[in-house]
């Protein structure tokens, strides 16, 4: 790479138009002055091998979104230990080594629940059973959960996640159907879409200290807000966001990312949609 050329980073998936991502990096090289370039780039699923061949040196790191972490996790030449529990990657680095993968939903999940709350956190409950549920799961036993209820619609299809949360042998797990099924803990995480949360299963969310919202657009779902009314402690999919996107930015650049700055773009990216 020459003098001339911008370092270039950014986000791939499929969708990925609608990725905060760009808005996130972009605030944190104007707040350091960090002359880099982001970008979001559609790279459908079981192509993200050719793409990452094709990328010229300028390209320092890219954010992994769905449908991609696990196909990242498999191309890189050096993987965390929290990647491979959490069963794929949401970071590529290029080193000298080669591609480096990490999960900075892991340490992104643990920072944006302790931002919000400091009490006791045993037991959790979390509802929906994808990738996002894994990496949260996860999160959780960093921050003293040992039992963690996952509640599947269709919990024939938990299996990556039960056996990424059984990976970590501080975690006890239990899948039941989400219809019906109690909510029980100090903290219940939702992962699934806004549609599918009807009035009994924001009822059922009441009892928890804290509630975890990992959707932020359309915002707030019908979890949030109840929790909102209710005084619950409230952590949004968007905290998430921006804590994963400081560590990423951090390993891209070496330069601690600006949290402030960088949550407010996203806050007022969201807010113009």
């Amino acid at each position: 790479m020459t003098s001339a050329e911008r370092r270039r980073y950014g986000v791939v998936g499929d969708p990925v138009a609608h990725s905060l991502s760009p808005a996130l990096h972009r605030a944190g090289y104007a707040a350091l002055g960090i002359d880099a370039r982001y970008d979001a780039v559609r790279v459908p699923a079981g192509t993200l091998a050719t793409h990452v061949a094709g990328l010229r040196p300028e390209w320092g790191g890219l954010s992994v979104t769905a449908p991609l972490k696990r196909e990242a996790l498999a191309l890189a030449d050096t993987v965390t230990e929290r990647a491979t529990l959490a069963g794929g990657a949401n970071t590529l680095v290029r080193t000298e080594r080669g591609w480096a993968a990490d999960n900075t939903d892991l340490p992104g999940a643990v920072a944006a629940v302790r931002e919000r709350y400091d009490g006791p956190a045993g037991v959790a409950t979390i509802i929906g059973a994808g990738a996002t549920a894994a990496s949260v799961g996860l999160a959780l036993a960093d921050l003293g959960v040992r039992t963690v209820r996952l509640l599947a619609r269709d919990p024939g299809r938990a299996e990556e996640t039960v056996r990424a949360l059984a990976g970590d042998p501080r975690l006890e797990v239990d899948v039941l159907p989400l219809e019906g099924a109690a909510v029980v803990g100090e903290v219940v995480v939702s992962t699934i879409p806004v549609a599918a949360q009807d009035e009994a299963l924001v009822a059922a969310t009441g009892g928890a200290a804290v509630v975890f919202e990992v959707v932020y657009d359309p915002w707030p779902s019908p979890l949030a807000a109840a929790a909102a009314e209710r005084g619950q402690v409230l952590v949004s999919g968007l905290d998430l966001l921006v804590h994963q996107a400081v560590l990423q930015f951090g390993q891209f650049t070496g330069h601690n990312g600006p949290l402030e700055s960088m949550r407010a773009a996203g806050e007022q990216a969201l807010a113009s949609r």
